[in-house]
């Protein structure tokens, strides 16, 4: 007995999305690898550098990057791209972080906080130039474009999160509440609520 035409089609079809699915996924493993580098550290000096990302108000790993990006605008020319897209990423989040505590002291933090201060930040020109020129790496690659953004956004979230001093929203089964949007900078984003107390 022959398999129908339409029964073959099928199967060919979900071989094909099955191999292009691995493909992606090889891509962005080897991807990954290129952008990770291992290395030990004395427990003297890794103790030491957990004490300083602590006061820092950060973790480890972002506190480890901004030392590497402290050494490459110190050391970079004043017109390398890469050091002008990191001073723009850091202007642009230091911003951030002022902009959503001016707003939450203000009285103006609710559960899409997050997307609020964006909107606000991006109504800023300098902000919005700053946006711009840390996530453009290649004008011509918006897909590369896309990606910096995307990372940039979730750090932003956490950023704003902490900085108003909130938690992420939870449905009755303790799962994070998210929200899409659309014809903003943020595609998605964390509902945020806070303890009771805080909220009051």
């Amino acid at each position: 007995m022959e398999a129908s035409p339409d029964l073959v089609e099928s199967d060919t079809e979900a071989a094909l999305s099955a191999d292009t699915s691995a493909i992606r996924a090889r891509r962005k493993k080897r991807a990954e690898s290129a952008q990770t580098v291992n290395f030990s550290l004395q427990p003297e000096v890794r103790m030491f550098l957990t004490e300083q990302a602590r006061e820092a108000g950060m973790d480890m790993t972002h506190y480890l990057q901004k030392l590497v990006d402290d050494h490459v605008v110190a050391t970079a020319a004043a017109d390398n791209p890469l050091s002008i897209r990191i001073q723009a990423r850091r202007a642009f989040i230091n911003r951030i972080v002022a902009l959503a505590q001016e707003m939450d002291t203000a009285g103006d933090f609710n559960e899409h906080f997050i997307l609020n201060v964006m909107k606000r930040a991006m109504d800023e020109p300098e902000t919005a130039e700053n946006y711009t020129r840390a996530v453009t790496q290649d004008p011509d690659n918006e897909r590369r474009t896309a990606r910096i953004s995307a990372s940039l956004n979730q750090q932003i979230g956490r950023l704003i999160k902490r900085a108003a001093g909130a938690r992420s929203k939870r449905d009755d089964n303790k799962k994070i509440q998210r929200a899409q949007i659309q014809g903003e900078v943020l595609t998605s984003y964390t509902l945020l609520d806070k303890p009771a107390a805080d909220a009051a």
